[in-house]
């Protein structure tokens, strides 16, 4: 499945988040940043999506992913089954 819309949230100078950007941007997915240290509404939307105020998470065309690292992304990658597809 090729995701339409893909949003992860951040926070500054958090190291799992830049992996997960790194992790992203090595597989060439395009996705909208959201940090939750400087936008209030994003961090409750955060909150509302996930249930708890720990970054990354992302949301993939409304499958979520919270508190993650890249390793796990990658995981929850192949298992949704989106495009990239990963070998």
């Amino acid at each position: 499945m090729k995701p339409v819309t893909i949003r992860l949230f951040v926070k500054s100078f958090c190291p799992w988040c830049t992996e997960a950007t790194e992790w992203l941007d090595a597989h060439g997915i395009a996705y909208e940043t959201l940090n939750v240290s400087r936008d209030a509404e994003a961090r409750a939307e955060m909150l509302e999506l996930t249930g708890q105020t720990r970054a990354p998470s992302i949301d993939v065309d409304g499958h979520i992913l919270a508190d993650f690292g890249a390793d796990e992304l990658e995981v929850w990658w192949k298992r949704m089954d989106f495009e990239p597809r990963l070998p």
